[in-house]
Protein backbone atom coordinates (compact mmCIF):
# COMPACT_ATOMS: atom_id res chain seq x y z
CA UNK A 1 0.00 0.00 0.00
CA UNK A 2 1.07 3.34 -0.76
CA UNK A 3 3.02 4.64 2.51
CA UNK A 4 2.62 7.86 4.30
CA UNK A 5 3.99 11.30 3.18
CA UNK A 6 7.63 12.52 4.18
CA UNK A 7 7.54 15.28 6.14
CA UNK A 8 10.63 16.67 7.89
CA UNK A 9 10.47 17.10 11.33
CA UNK A 10 11.50 19.17 13.17
CA UNK A 11 13.73 18.53 16.37
CA UNK A 12 15.61 20.54 19.55
CA UNK A 13 18.91 18.85 19.21
CA UNK A 14 20.60 16.49 16.83
CA UNK A 15 23.47 13.87 17.41
CA UNK A 16 25.66 14.38 14.17
CA UNK A 17 29.24 13.99 13.04
CA UNK A 18 30.74 15.28 9.95
CA UNK A 19 33.17 12.16 10.06
CA UNK A 20 30.37 9.32 10.09
CA UNK A 21 28.53 10.87 7.04
CA UNK A 22 32.03 11.41 4.35
CA UNK A 23 32.70 7.79 2.88
CA UNK A 24 35.84 5.96 3.76
CA UNK A 25 36.35 5.57 -0.02
CA UNK A 26 36.06 9.45 -1.25
CA UNK A 27 38.86 10.90 -2.73
CA UNK A 28 39.30 13.74 0.04
CA UNK A 29 39.79 11.15 2.52
CA UNK A 30 43.01 9.91 0.44
CA UNK A 31 43.63 13.60 -0.42
CA UNK A 32 43.71 14.60 3.45
CA UNK A 33 46.45 12.32 4.37
CA UNK A 34 48.60 14.23 1.67
CA UNK A 35 48.05 18.01 2.43
CA UNK A 36 50.54 19.63 5.06
CA UNK A 37 49.91 22.92 5.78
CA UNK A 38 51.65 22.86 8.87
CA UNK A 39 53.96 25.60 7.54
CA UNK A 40 51.76 27.27 6.30
CA UNK A 41 50.56 29.72 8.80
CA UNK A 42 54.59 30.72 9.53
CA UNK A 43 55.48 31.29 5.92
CA UNK A 44 52.81 34.03 5.93
CA UNK A 45 52.93 36.04 9.44
CA UNK A 46 55.38 38.28 7.99
CA UNK A 47 52.90 39.08 5.54
CA UNK A 48 50.32 39.89 8.08
CA UNK A 49 49.70 43.10 10.23
CA UNK A 50 50.02 42.57 14.10
CA UNK A 51 46.91 44.87 14.85
CA UNK A 52 43.40 44.88 13.55
CA UNK A 53 40.61 42.74 12.82
CA UNK A 54 41.71 38.30 12.80
CA UNK A 55 41.99 37.48 9.08
CA UNK A 56 40.49 34.48 7.39
CA UNK A 57 42.43 31.41 8.37
CA UNK A 58 44.69 31.12 5.14
CA UNK A 59 45.15 27.02 5.80
CA UNK A 60 40.81 26.89 5.11
CA UNK A 61 41.65 29.73 1.97
CA UNK A 62 44.14 27.31 0.51
CA UNK A 63 41.99 23.99 1.49
CA UNK A 64 38.94 25.54 -0.15
CA UNK A 65 40.85 26.24 -3.43
CA UNK A 66 42.36 22.54 -3.26
CA UNK A 67 38.67 21.26 -3.77
CA UNK A 68 38.31 23.46 -6.20
CA UNK A 69 40.87 22.57 -8.88
CA UNK A 70 40.53 18.40 -7.26
CA UNK A 71 36.87 18.74 -8.88
CA UNK A 72 37.13 21.14 -11.45
CA UNK A 73 34.97 23.79 -9.61
CA UNK A 74 37.14 27.01 -10.60
CA UNK A 75 34.62 29.89 -10.06
CA UNK A 76 35.45 30.79 -6.36
CA UNK A 77 31.42 32.04 -6.28
CA UNK A 78 30.57 28.66 -6.91
CA UNK A 79 33.11 27.28 -4.85
CA UNK A 80 31.21 28.85 -1.64
CA UNK A 81 27.98 27.64 -2.34
CA UNK A 82 29.49 24.30 -3.08
CA UNK A 83 31.52 23.61 0.13
CA UNK A 84 28.63 25.26 1.90
CA UNK A 85 26.46 22.38 0.77
CA UNK A 86 28.61 19.25 0.69
CA UNK A 87 29.04 17.59 3.64
CA UNK A 88 33.00 15.89 2.63
CA UNK A 89 33.68 19.23 1.44
CA UNK A 90 33.04 21.02 5.00
CA UNK A 91 35.08 17.82 6.25
CA UNK A 92 38.27 18.47 4.34
CA UNK A 93 38.04 22.13 4.60
CA UNK A 94 37.96 21.62 8.64
CA UNK A 95 34.28 23.05 8.81
CA UNK A 96 31.25 22.37 11.53
CA UNK A 97 27.87 22.35 9.81
CA UNK A 98 27.76 25.94 11.63
CA UNK A 99 30.36 27.26 10.76
CA UNK A 100 30.21 29.92 8.19
CA UNK A 101 32.12 29.85 4.81
CA UNK A 102 34.33 32.69 3.55
CA UNK A 103 32.65 35.53 0.91
CA UNK A 104 34.26 34.72 -2.26
CA UNK A 105 35.97 37.94 -2.41
CA UNK A 106 38.50 36.93 0.43
CA UNK A 107 40.13 34.81 -2.26
CA UNK A 108 40.75 37.54 -4.44
CA UNK A 109 42.07 39.71 -1.58
CA UNK A 110 44.33 36.86 -0.25
CA UNK A 111 45.40 35.48 -4.24
CA UNK A 112 46.69 39.48 -5.07
CA UNK A 113 48.11 40.32 -1.95
CA UNK A 114 49.42 37.86 0.85
CA UNK A 115 49.99 34.67 -1.57
CA UNK A 116 51.52 36.09 -4.33
CA UNK A 117 53.71 38.23 -2.35
CA UNK A 118 55.07 35.36 -0.61
CA UNK A 119 54.86 33.03 -3.73
CA UNK A 120 52.40 30.97 -1.17
CA UNK A 121 51.01 28.59 -4.06
CA UNK A 122 54.16 27.26 -5.42
CA UNK A 123 55.77 26.76 -1.70
CA UNK A 124 52.17 24.50 -1.26
CA UNK A 125 52.99 22.27 -4.55
CA UNK A 126 56.68 22.01 -4.30
CA UNK A 127 55.65 20.86 -0.71
CA UNK A 128 53.57 18.64 -2.32
CA UNK A 129 56.32 17.32 -4.59
CA UNK A 130 58.54 16.57 -1.77
CA UNK A 131 56.15 14.16 -0.65
CA UNK A 132 55.92 12.83 -3.87
CA UNK A 133 59.29 11.99 -3.71
CA UNK A 134 59.22 10.40 -0.02
CA UNK A 135 56.60 8.29 -0.80
CA UNK A 136 59.05 6.95 -3.75
CA UNK A 137 56.86 8.30 -6.76
CA UNK A 138 59.54 10.09 -7.96
CA UNK A 139 62.88 8.94 -8.34
CA UNK A 140 64.07 11.72 -10.86
CA UNK A 141 66.46 9.42 -12.97
CA UNK A 142 63.99 9.84 -16.63
CA UNK A 143 62.27 13.06 -16.81
CA UNK A 144 59.83 14.15 -19.90
CA UNK A 145 59.01 17.96 -21.06
CA UNK A 146 56.48 19.39 -23.00
CA UNK A 147 53.87 22.30 -22.83
CA UNK A 148 50.07 22.03 -23.37
CA UNK A 149 48.22 25.67 -25.00
CA UNK A 150 45.77 26.97 -22.64
CA UNK A 151 43.61 30.03 -23.63
CA UNK A 152 43.21 33.53 -21.93
CA UNK A 153 40.66 35.06 -20.65
CA UNK A 154 40.86 37.72 -23.83
CA UNK A 155 39.02 37.78 -27.17
CA UNK A 156 40.07 39.50 -30.43
CA UNK A 157 37.30 42.04 -30.82
CA UNK A 158 39.45 43.81 -27.90
CA UNK A 159 42.80 44.02 -29.01
CA UNK A 160 44.61 45.86 -31.34
CA UNK A 161 46.89 44.74 -34.34
CA UNK A 162 51.15 45.26 -34.09
CA UNK A 163 51.15 47.56 -36.65
CA UNK A 164 49.57 49.94 -33.86
CA UNK A 165 51.04 48.56 -30.47
CA UNK A 166 53.14 50.71 -28.54
CA UNK A 167 53.62 49.45 -24.92
CA UNK A 168 55.56 52.72 -24.39
CA UNK A 169 52.66 54.85 -24.26
CA UNK A 170 50.93 52.55 -22.01
CA UNK A 171 50.67 54.61 -18.39
CA UNK A 172 51.19 51.73 -15.36
CA UNK A 173 48.76 54.26 -12.89
CA UNK A 174 45.69 53.71 -15.33
CA UNK A 175 45.84 50.72 -16.20
CA UNK A 176 45.00 47.18 -15.02
CA UNK A 177 47.06 44.70 -13.09
CA UNK A 178 47.26 42.47 -15.97
CA UNK A 179 48.32 45.30 -17.72
CA UNK A 180 50.88 46.27 -15.15
CA UNK A 181 52.09 42.49 -14.76
CA UNK A 182 52.80 42.94 -18.80
CA UNK A 183 54.96 45.28 -18.71
CA UNK A 184 56.67 43.98 -15.68
CA UNK A 185 57.90 41.01 -18.03
CA UNK A 186 58.82 42.79 -20.83
CA UNK A 187 62.17 42.05 -19.94
CA UNK A 188 61.77 38.11 -18.65
CA UNK A 189 62.39 35.49 -21.37
CA UNK A 190 59.23 33.73 -20.37
CA UNK A 191 56.88 36.00 -21.46
CA UNK A 192 58.43 39.30 -23.62
CA UNK A 193 62.22 38.82 -24.09
CA UNK A 194 62.24 35.53 -25.81
CA UNK A 195 61.72 36.42 -29.12
CA UNK A 196 61.55 39.81 -31.13
CA UNK A 197 58.89 38.78 -33.63
CA UNK A 198 55.76 40.87 -32.55
CA UNK A 199 52.36 38.95 -32.27
CA UNK A 200 49.86 40.18 -34.67
CA UNK A 201 47.40 40.87 -32.09
CA UNK A 202 47.77 42.01 -28.58
CA UNK A 203 44.91 41.93 -26.14
CA UNK A 204 44.16 45.17 -24.42
CA UNK A 205 42.65 43.31 -21.35
CA UNK A 206 45.84 40.51 -21.13
CA UNK A 207 48.82 41.91 -23.30
CA UNK A 208 51.03 38.97 -21.75
CA UNK A 209 48.55 36.26 -23.58
CA UNK A 210 50.06 35.19 -26.88
CA UNK A 211 48.27 35.08 -29.84
CA UNK A 212 48.74 31.75 -31.42
CA UNK A 213 46.79 29.43 -34.36
CA UNK A 214 49.29 26.54 -33.36
CA UNK A 215 46.30 24.70 -33.31
CA UNK A 216 45.69 24.77 -37.10
CA UNK A 217 41.95 26.11 -36.29
CA UNK A 218 40.91 29.90 -35.17
CA UNK A 219 43.84 31.62 -33.92
CA UNK A 220 43.20 32.72 -29.46
CA UNK A 221 45.26 34.29 -27.19
CA UNK A 222 46.93 31.77 -24.85
CA UNK A 223 49.96 31.00 -22.30
CA UNK A 224 51.67 27.90 -22.36
CA UNK A 225 51.57 25.76 -19.42
CA UNK A 226 54.90 23.70 -19.21
CA UNK A 227 55.19 20.28 -17.01
CA UNK A 228 58.53 18.94 -15.99
CA UNK A 229 57.36 15.31 -15.02
CA UNK A 230 59.26 12.21 -13.32
CA UNK A 231 58.30 9.55 -15.92
CA UNK A 232 58.19 6.40 -12.98
CA UNK A 233 54.22 7.38 -11.78
CA UNK A 234 54.26 10.72 -13.66
CA UNK A 235 54.47 13.26 -11.16
CA UNK A 236 54.79 16.17 -11.92
CA UNK A 237 58.03 18.10 -10.86
CA UNK A 238 57.61 21.52 -11.93
CA UNK A 239 55.32 23.98 -14.03
CA UNK A 240 56.23 26.91 -15.25
CA UNK A 241 53.78 29.60 -17.55
CA UNK A 242 55.15 31.17 -20.69
CA UNK A 243 54.21 32.52 -23.63
CA UNK A 244 52.75 30.52 -26.35
CA UNK A 245 56.00 30.66 -28.11
CA UNK A 246 58.73 28.08 -28.83
CA UNK A 247 61.49 30.38 -27.70
CA UNK A 248 59.83 30.56 -24.48
CA UNK A 249 58.46 27.23 -23.62
CA UNK A 250 62.40 25.63 -24.26
CA UNK A 251 63.57 27.98 -22.39
CA UNK A 252 61.27 27.22 -19.21
CA UNK A 253 62.85 24.09 -19.37
CA UNK A 254 66.11 25.09 -18.53
CA UNK A 255 64.39 27.58 -15.64
CA UNK A 256 62.93 24.30 -14.64
CA UNK A 257 65.38 21.14 -14.54
CA UNK A 258 67.52 24.65 -12.16
CA UNK A 259 64.84 24.79 -9.72
CA UNK A 260 64.19 20.94 -9.10
CA UNK A 261 68.41 20.52 -8.82
CA UNK A 262 68.72 23.02 -6.57
CA UNK A 263 65.37 22.44 -4.44
CA UNK A 264 65.17 18.46 -4.53
CA UNK A 265 68.58 17.61 -5.84
CA UNK A 266 67.28 15.60 -8.96
CA UNK A 267 69.40 15.48 -11.84
CA UNK A 268 68.14 13.46 -14.72
CA UNK A 269 69.97 10.60 -16.36
CA UNK A 270 67.42 11.16 -19.38
CA UNK A 271 65.65 14.28 -20.35
CA UNK A 272 63.11 13.22 -23.20
CA UNK A 273 61.10 15.57 -25.16
CA UNK A 274 59.40 16.18 -29.09
CA UNK A 275 61.09 17.94 -31.79
CA UNK A 276 60.36 21.27 -30.84
CA UNK A 277 63.51 20.74 -28.01
CA UNK A 278 65.66 19.59 -30.28
CA UNK A 279 67.33 22.48 -30.97
CA UNK A 280 71.58 22.83 -30.87
CA UNK A 281 71.42 25.11 -27.97
CA UNK A 282 69.23 23.18 -25.99
CA UNK A 283 70.74 19.97 -26.75
CA UNK A 284 74.23 21.45 -25.84
CA UNK A 285 72.93 22.57 -22.67
CA UNK A 286 71.38 19.20 -21.80
CA UNK A 287 74.98 17.21 -22.89
CA UNK A 288 77.18 19.88 -21.10
CA UNK A 289 75.03 18.53 -18.08
CA UNK A 290 75.72 14.93 -18.51
CA UNK A 291 71.79 14.63 -19.45
CA UNK A 292 71.45 12.22 -22.25
CA UNK A 293 68.77 14.24 -24.78
CA UNK A 294 66.00 11.39 -26.04
CA UNK A 295 64.71 14.15 -28.54
CA UNK A 296 64.21 14.54 -32.54
CA UNK A 297 66.89 16.51 -33.61
CA UNK A 298 66.11 20.14 -35.51
CA UNK A 299 67.79 19.10 -38.86
CA UNK A 300 67.89 21.13 -41.71
CA UNK A 301 70.60 19.76 -43.86
CA UNK A 302 68.55 18.20 -46.61
CA UNK A 303 69.16 18.61 -50.05
CA UNK A 304 66.11 18.85 -52.16
CA UNK A 305 68.04 17.82 -55.51
CA UNK A 306 69.10 14.62 -54.07
CA UNK A 307 72.71 14.88 -53.38
CA UNK A 308 74.74 13.98 -50.54
CA UNK A 309 73.50 15.35 -47.40
CA UNK A 310 75.94 16.72 -44.54
CA UNK A 311 75.00 13.03 -43.22
CA UNK A 312 76.55 11.29 -45.91
CA UNK A 313 79.88 13.06 -44.87
CA UNK A 314 81.91 11.61 -41.70
CA UNK A 315 83.04 13.74 -39.18
CA UNK A 316 86.47 13.63 -38.31
CA UNK A 317 86.75 15.44 -34.76
CA UNK A 318 90.56 14.97 -33.81
CA UNK A 319 91.33 16.52 -37.13
CA UNK A 320 88.57 18.81 -36.98
CA UNK A 321 87.54 17.62 -40.87
CA UNK A 322 84.97 16.10 -43.05
CA UNK A 323 85.25 12.91 -44.81
CA UNK A 324 83.42 12.53 -48.34
CA UNK A 325 82.04 9.11 -49.83
CA UNK A 326 85.11 9.41 -51.58
CA UNK A 327 87.80 10.01 -48.83
CA UNK A 328 88.76 13.24 -49.56
CA UNK A 329 88.85 15.80 -46.66
CA UNK A 330 86.99 18.93 -46.01
CA UNK A 331 88.59 21.74 -44.05
CA UNK A 332 87.83 25.03 -41.94
CA UNK A 333 91.40 26.19 -42.70
CA UNK A 334 94.76 25.11 -44.32
CA UNK A 335 96.63 27.80 -43.40
CA UNK A 336 96.74 30.24 -40.59
CA UNK A 337 95.06 33.40 -41.05
CA UNK A 338 95.01 36.69 -38.77
CA UNK A 339 91.59 37.53 -40.14
CA UNK A 340 89.14 36.12 -37.82
CA UNK A 341 86.81 37.03 -40.46
CA UNK A 342 87.87 33.45 -41.86
CA UNK A 343 86.70 31.83 -38.49
CA UNK A 344 83.28 30.92 -37.42
CA UNK A 345 80.30 32.89 -38.17
CA UNK A 346 78.27 35.00 -36.18
CA UNK A 347 75.60 32.66 -36.21
CA UNK A 348 77.68 30.21 -34.20
CA UNK A 349 78.58 28.04 -37.58
CA UNK A 350 81.73 26.99 -39.52
CA UNK A 351 82.24 26.28 -43.16
CA UNK A 352 84.35 23.41 -44.21
CA UNK A 353 85.48 23.39 -47.67
CA UNK A 354 87.21 20.44 -50.49
CA UNK A 355 90.16 21.09 -52.67
CA UNK A 356 88.14 22.97 -55.97
CA UNK A 357 90.94 20.31 -58.25
CA UNK A 358 89.68 17.22 -56.18
CA UNK A 359 86.19 17.94 -56.78
CA UNK A 360 86.56 19.11 -60.25
CA UNK A 361 88.19 14.98 -60.86
CA UNK A 362 86.09 13.54 -58.70
CA UNK A 363 83.73 10.97 -60.25
CA UNK A 364 80.84 11.51 -57.76
CA UNK A 365 80.87 15.20 -58.54
CA UNK A 366 77.38 15.17 -60.02
CA UNK A 367 76.43 13.32 -56.72
CA UNK A 368 77.85 15.81 -53.98
CA UNK A 369 78.01 19.34 -55.95
CA UNK A 370 77.11 19.28 -59.78
CA UNK A 371 76.68 23.22 -59.49
CA UNK A 372 79.46 24.55 -57.50
CA UNK A 373 83.10 23.95 -58.11
CA UNK A 374 83.85 22.61 -54.84
CA UNK A 375 81.27 21.48 -51.88
CA UNK A 376 80.87 23.15 -48.89
CA UNK A 377 79.52 21.81 -45.26
CA UNK A 378 78.40 24.08 -42.60
CA UNK A 379 79.12 22.96 -38.91
CA UNK A 380 77.16 24.29 -36.20
CA UNK A 381 78.23 25.06 -32.99
CA UNK A 382 76.41 23.00 -31.15
CA UNK A 383 76.91 19.90 -33.35
CA UNK A 384 78.50 17.31 -31.24
CA UNK A 385 75.16 17.33 -29.01
CA UNK A 386 72.84 16.66 -32.15
CA UNK A 387 75.42 13.52 -32.67
CA UNK A 388 74.58 12.83 -29.30
CA UNK A 389 71.34 12.91 -29.80
CA UNK A 390 71.32 11.35 -32.60
CA UNK A 391 73.32 8.43 -31.75
CA UNK A 392 70.45 8.06 -29.15
CA UNK A 393 67.51 7.90 -31.69
CA UNK A 394 68.85 4.53 -32.88
CA UNK A 395 68.72 2.76 -29.62
CA UNK A 396 65.90 0.58 -27.99
CA UNK A 397 65.91 3.25 -25.30
CA UNK A 398 64.72 6.06 -27.59
CA UNK A 399 61.77 3.96 -28.29
CA UNK A 400 61.24 3.46 -24.51
CA UNK A 401 61.39 6.86 -24.15
CA UNK A 402 59.24 8.02 -26.82
CA UNK A 403 56.50 5.69 -25.22
CA UNK A 404 57.35 7.45 -21.89
CA UNK A 405 56.99 11.07 -23.45
CA UNK A 406 53.14 9.99 -23.75
CA UNK A 407 52.84 10.22 -19.84
CA UNK A 408 52.77 14.52 -19.73
CA UNK A 409 50.39 14.42 -22.76
CA UNK A 410 48.20 12.58 -20.89
CA UNK A 411 48.61 14.68 -17.45
CA UNK A 412 47.35 17.73 -20.16
CA UNK A 413 44.28 15.63 -20.99
CA UNK A 414 43.34 15.16 -17.82
CA UNK A 415 44.14 18.71 -16.93
CA UNK A 416 41.53 19.86 -19.39
CA UNK A 417 39.15 17.20 -19.61
CA UNK A 418 38.73 16.43 -16.04
CA UNK A 419 39.95 19.43 -13.99
CA UNK A 420 38.37 21.73 -16.61
CA UNK A 421 41.34 24.20 -16.95
CA UNK A 422 40.84 24.27 -20.77
CA UNK A 423 40.48 28.34 -20.53
CA UNK A 424 41.96 30.69 -17.90
CA UNK A 425 39.69 32.77 -15.23
CA UNK A 426 42.75 34.96 -14.00
CA UNK A 427 44.59 37.77 -16.26
CA UNK A 428 48.62 38.40 -16.57
CA UNK A 429 51.54 36.10 -15.69
CA UNK A 430 51.22 35.92 -11.99
CA UNK A 431 47.27 34.49 -13.03
CA UNK A 432 48.58 32.60 -14.90
CA UNK A 433 51.07 30.96 -13.16
CA UNK A 434 48.91 30.97 -10.27
CA UNK A 435 46.28 28.29 -12.09
CA UNK A 436 48.72 26.30 -13.42
CA UNK A 437 50.68 25.38 -9.80
CA UNK A 438 47.29 24.89 -8.20
CA UNK A 439 46.10 22.28 -10.98
CA UNK A 440 49.59 21.22 -10.90
CA UNK A 441 49.26 20.32 -6.85
CA UNK A 442 45.84 19.13 -7.82
CA UNK A 443 46.68 16.52 -9.86
CA UNK A 444 50.05 15.57 -7.92
CA UNK A 445 47.46 14.92 -4.80
CA UNK A 446 44.81 13.04 -7.13
CA UNK A 447 48.10 10.47 -8.43
CA UNK A 448 48.95 10.27 -4.92
CA UNK A 449 45.42 9.28 -3.24
CA UNK A 450 45.72 6.89 -6.57
CA UNK A 451 48.45 4.90 -6.06
CA UNK A 452 48.30 5.11 -2.16
CA UNK A 453 44.50 5.11 -1.57
CA UNK A 454 43.43 5.79 2.42
CA UNK A 455 42.78 2.17 3.90
CA UNK A 456 39.40 1.16 4.53
CA UNK A 457 37.71 1.49 8.07
CA UNK A 458 34.40 -0.80 9.14
CA UNK A 459 31.90 2.02 9.69
CA UNK A 460 30.04 0.98 13.08
CA UNK A 461 26.62 0.14 13.31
Amino acid sequence: MLGPRQEAQAALFYDFSLEDHVPQDHLLRSIDRFVDLSSARAYLADFYSHTGRPSVDPELLIRMLLVGYCFGIRSERRLCEEVHLNLAYRWFCRLDLSDRVPDHSTFSKNRHGRFRDSELLRHLFETTVARCIEEGLASGQRMAVDASLIEADANKQNSTPKEEWDASTINPADSGRAVREYLDTLDDAAFGAASDVHPKFTSHSDPASQWTAARKGPAFFSYSDNYLIDTDHGVILDVEGTRSIRQAEVGSTKTMLTRVKDKFGLVPDWMIADTAYGSGPMLGWLVDRKIDPYSPVIDKAGRPDGTWTRAEFDWDAENDQYICPEGHALKQFRRNYSDPNRGPTDKGTARYRALKEVCQACPSKQKCCPNADARKITREEHEDARQVARGLAKTAEYQIAMKLRKKVEMLFAHLKRILGLGRLRLRGPCGANDEFLLAATAQNLRKLAKILPAPQQTRKV
